[in-house]
């Protein structure tokens, strides 16, 4: 009896595909299944970024200047944990985690260091931050003031997905309803402020690496995406307006076909999503997504195997047609990762770019039997969940009742099964497995960071103003006791150089934890 093959999701897969849906469809044109520019890569390349972010400002800051001498084209920026959930380096929380899986930011001076020599209008920034996104982004503003550039053509992504946070990763702060509030009011202020920031990258990446399969990364995220579009319609947001500043945020695991075929069914369940939703603009109807290779794909055995890992990878998510893509360093699986590994998978994107040949045709797998009919079928299946979950009331009912934390368990506990009965063959781990393999260079992070952090935070609270920063924490309480925009009160805070923490806990005082 012949074995049954079936993608990462449980789709089966025919021995031949000789019959397709019919292709109709042109790249640019909704519902935008074979890219949202009808040149696409002849047009302009994807961004190359590359996340980081470790230790001291100081120490990113180099690695920064690094990699845009190397030929990155845009920034990506990792935070440290107690960053992303709130806490000044000096809090008791914080011990043992600052500076460890991303920078540490305390206050604007950390941000003024951070981007020190490189000017904030030249450059795309992503910031991968969920419940602190609105400060970290104030901060961000509060730098490119000082430097002088125009507001409205610095341009950039705060993550500023706290559903995926709820449902797959962990950093939330403030209970669901707050949260959304947070959110709802940097989409209204950026729309006249920040125009060109991106302001949220609705997060797949998190889902996947949680354990998800391929189709309920893509039915969770954009069903999420759904819950943003109608919090933001009830705020009274023009959906033509604010849905042209969403972006997406993709994995790209393992399964090359099924990979590329789920970034195209991406595109055309949005576009029919927003347009059901009002939207008649095609740019607010477009989804426009970065991709990052799939950390939890990487192997500590035989990591050098994770070069053609993330190859593949990257590979897949060009043809499936992204915007913006991270690779990951060969080492992570075992510490951040080390210049050398870095500029390896930079090296990985530009040599796809500029000679595999990919990017000289659009949608160059369009009319494949195999890729249109499984790009069907992952929308068929993608689509059964998001009605699911429509029928529970949206998203975050979904989140609060524990449906899709479940879902994503299930998927990952299938999957550990198939990894530990060999069913399914990681090469290195239960295949082809040798006694011991490493690499002796790695990144270790001092623990001396939070030392130096913790100065740095106290000369800080003796060189600013503290009756400013008390008034603009006070004014910060009462509007968030309110119902006006909190942005321009972050941002008045962080100028006068508040710390995170102080801004955080402000926040906590009113909106109580999650």
């Amino acid at each position: 009896m012949n074995k049954k093959h079936t993608t990462t999701s449980g789709i089966e897969i025919k021995d031949i595909y000789t019959t397709a849906k019919p292709l109709t469809e042109t790249p640019g044109q909704f519902p935008f299944t074979r890219g949202i520019q009808k040149d696409m890569y002849r047009g302009r390349l994807w961004t190359m970024r590359q996340y980081a972010g470790f230790s001291t400002a100081e120490e990113s800051n180099k690695r920064y200047h690094y990699l845009l001498a190397q030929g990155t084209m845009g920034l990506s920026v990792a935070f440290d944990l107690p960053t992303q959930i709130g806490y000044d380096s000096d809090h008791e929380m914080s011990e043992g985690e600052v500076g460890k899986v991303g920078v540490a930011i305390d206050s604007l001076k950390d941000i003024e260091i951070l981007f020190d020599g490189i000017e904030l209008k030249k450059i795309t920034t992503s910031m991968t931050i969920n419940s602190t996104a609105s400060i970290l982004l104030a901060m961000y503003i509060a730098l490119a003031k000082k430097q002088g550039a125009d507001l409205k053509e610095i341009s950039g992504t705060i993550q500023n997905d706290i559903l995926k946070e709820y449902a797959a990763r962990g950093t939330y702060i403030y209970p669901p309803k707050p949260s959304m509030r947070i959110i709802t009011d940097i989409f209204e202020y950026c729309i006249k402020e920040v125009p060109k920031w991106n302001t949220i990258s609705i997060s797949g990446y998190h889902i996947r690496e949680a354990g998800s399969t391929a189709v309920q990364e893509l039915a969770f995220t954009l069903a999420n995406g759904k819950a943003y579009l109608n919090a933001a319609l009830e705020k009274g947001l023009d959906i033509n307006v604010f849905a042209k500043r969403l972006s997406f945020f993709f994995n790209c695991h393992n399964n090359f076909f099924e990979e590329i075929a789920k970034f195209r069914a991406a595109r055309r369940m949005w576009a029919h999503i927003t347009k059901s939703l009002g939207a008649t603009d095609e740019k607010a109807q477009m989804l426009r997504f970065h991709t990052q290779t799939g950390g939890s794909t990487l192997t500590a055995q035989q990591p050098l195997n994770n070069v053609i890992r993330v190859t593949n990878q990257a590979m897949a998510a060009v043809l499936g047609g992204t915007q913006s893509l991270h690779t990951n360093g060969y080492d992570e699986a075992l510490s951040l990762p080390t210049e050398a590994a870095a500029k390896i998978a930079l090296r990985t994107q530009q040599v796809i770019a500029f000679e595999s040949g990919v990017t000289d045709t659009v949608d160059p797998l369009a009319g494949s039997y195999f890729i249109e009919t499984l790009t069907e079928e992952i929308e068929a299946a993608a689509q059964t969940y998001i009605d699911r979950i429509d029928a529970m009331g949206g998203s975050v009912n979904a989140i609060e009742n524990g449906y899709i934390q479940q879902e994503i368990a299930n998927a990952s506990y299938q999957y550990q099964k198939e990894v530990e009965s060999a069913e399914r063959i990681i090469v290195g781990v239960n295949k082809f497995n040798q006694e011991v393999e490493g690499i002796n260079d790695v990144l270790n992070i001092d623990e001396s960071i939070r030392t130096i952090q913790i100065e740095k935070l106290n000369k800080l609270k003796l060189e600013r103003n503290n009756q400013a920063v008390d008034l603009a924490l006070k004014n910060l309480t009462n509007a968030a006791k309110s119902d006006q925009n909190l942005m321009p009160f972050i941002l008045l805070a962080v100028e006068e150089y508040a710390t995170l923490g102080e801004i955080a806990d402000c926040l906590r005082n009113v909106f109580g934890e999650y």
